[in-house]
């Protein structure tokens, strides 16, 4: 069921008007864990087993945790749970992977070993629910977060429906006390939701879903696509991939909020960047921490030398490009982050585990910013170039392409027609970039005036959904992860 389509907005009103008349906590958090299974089985029902499967795993985990007397016995619980949610993780997503890559190097030294990998369909949104199970358990661990023995307020936590297949990642400490309360109807939250819903049905429908015309003809045949077509599709991508998985987050804040339940924000301007650092602090910014927290920090950090820090981000952004999918482009893609700020950290310190403030910073201007937040988001884009690519191999094509059509003067001609011919949706592009370097350091776009002022731009905005929208319901990019 997705956020884009009509299916889930009648969900969510049938969910809203039966959750504001339960009458106690219990009932809101037991009708929310059956509407959140419903959401999650309209994919496949037999997904429901599984996240209950995970979860069942962590709360039972956190339980034997806080029970056992010494430290031995809680370490040996906690690295039974991570090894089972690993797994099972492992399992699903990564085992036909492993399987193809080990054929392949066999194949390389001589061997030939014929072998049929398992027809294994991977289960939506597994990395995210599986991620935020894991670090409620950790953080029981770590005496971070207190121990969940309700388990209907635990499950309602896991499977939030709003976040659930696409995060953020959430963390128990700020998730459960919201839960562990009744909710009562508040307006100016059901506004500010409202508000959401619609700005994330904007950049879905209005703006990713019609990149993605400009991004898929020449990232289809890249060896016979033009340098021209190769670069506006990549710079397409970089934007329809935040417009489609910002616009989830928008909506799933939104939804969140209509039912009282307020989710952290996953992105804060990330392409007004003035370094990789920074990028990440900005950028899916829920599995960025998670990351920091439980696997940069804990093999070191920045704490040990140069050395032991550029091993830690190598090793933290190589599981983090895999986490991403079961494919030797997203390692690469992850490697690559890592290497970035390895360099970075070895010219001044890098920052990344600094945790960014709800909405950033003002940027600083002059040209020497500029030059950074343009160069920052040059090399963002290479890395969405092994991304994106269907293959390594179409990556270097691409990477090979893009610089040597732009010595040609016929690259500046083709470049020109394609923007021509995809004014539209570059223009609506445009406006949207400039919005966002003007709101860049509020807590959402903000539409200011008088009551008629603002209700003119909520109704462009309906309108141009309905009209500007593809006229399909495409799924995000990211619940393949």
């Amino acid at each position: 069921m997705s956020f884009a389509s009509l299916e889930f907005f009648i969900f969510l009103a049938l969910v809203f008007q039966a959750y504001y008349l339960a009458p106690k906590k219990r009932w809101q958090n037991g009708l929310l864990v059956v509407s959140s299974y419903f959401f999650y089985g309209w994919w496949d029902h037999r997904f429901c087993f599984l996240m209950l499967a995970s979860s069942l795993v962590d709360y039972f985990g956190g339980m034997g945790i806080a029970a056992a007397r010494g430290p031995r016995v809680k370490y040996w619980i906690l690295a039974g749970t991570l090894t089972v949610n690993l797994l099972l993780l492992g399992f699903f997503k990564y085992f036909n992977f492993f399987v193809d890559s080990l054929v392949v190097a066999l194949v390389a030294v001589g061997i030939d070993w014929n072998t049929s990998t398992l027809s294994i369909i991977l289960p939506v949104g597994i990395s995210f629910y599986t991620f935020q199970t894991m670090s409620y358990t950790l953080d029981v661990y770590r005496g971070t977060a207190p121990v969940q023995r309700n388990l209907v307020d635990y499950l309602a936590f896991v499977s939030f429906f709003p976040q659930l297949v696409a995060g953020p990642i959430e963390r128990a400490s700020k998730l459960m006390p919201q839960f562990q309360q009744a909710r009562t109807f508040s307006m100016p939250d059901a506004v500010e939701g409202c508000r959401w819903i619609l700005w994330g049905l904007f950049k879905k429908a209005v703006l990713a879903d019609n990149l993605a015309v400009l991004v898929n003809g020449p990232y289809a045949v890249p060896d016979q696509a033009s340098a021209a077509a190769l670069f506006l599709g990549t710079i397409g991508f970089a934007f329809q991939i935040y417009c489609d998985f910002s616009g989830y987050s928008d909506i799933a804040m939104g939804a969140g909020l209509l039912l009282g339940i307020r989710l952290s924000r996953n992105f804060r301007y990330p392409y007004f960047s003035r370094s990789m650092g920074e990028f990440w602090r900005r950028w899916h910014c829920s599995l960025s921490a998670w990351f920091r927290d439980y696997v940069y920090i804990p093999l070191g950090g920045s704490r040990e030398g140069t050395g032991r820090t550029t091993r830690n981000l190598l090793v933290t952004f190589l599981l983090s490009g895999l986490w991403h999918g079961a494919a030797w482009k997203f390692v690469l893609w992850g490697g690559f982050h890592g290497a970035c700020l390895c360099v970075a950290n070895r010219r001044h310190r890098l920052g990344w585990e600094r945790p960014a403030g709800e909405t950033g910073t003002r940027p600083e201007h002059g040209l020497s910013a500029w030059v950074s937040v343009f160069g920052t988001f040059g090399l963002v884009c290479v890395g969405w170039i092994l991304f994106r690519a269907d293959t390594v191999g179409d990556a270097m094509t691409i990477l090979l392409r893009i610089p040597g059509g732009v010595v040609d003067l016929a690259f500046y001609h083709e470049l020109a027609r394609l923007i021509r011919e995809h004014a539209v949706v570059l223009g609506a592009l445009a406006g949207f970039v400039v919005l966002e370097w003007v709101e860049r350091w509020n807590p959402m776009p903000q539409v200011r005036g008088s009551t008629a002022v603002r209700w003119t731009v909520y109704t462009l905005l309906v309108w141009s959904v309905i009209l500007f929208g593809t006229g399909r319901t495409s799924d995000f990019i990211y619940f393949q992860f």
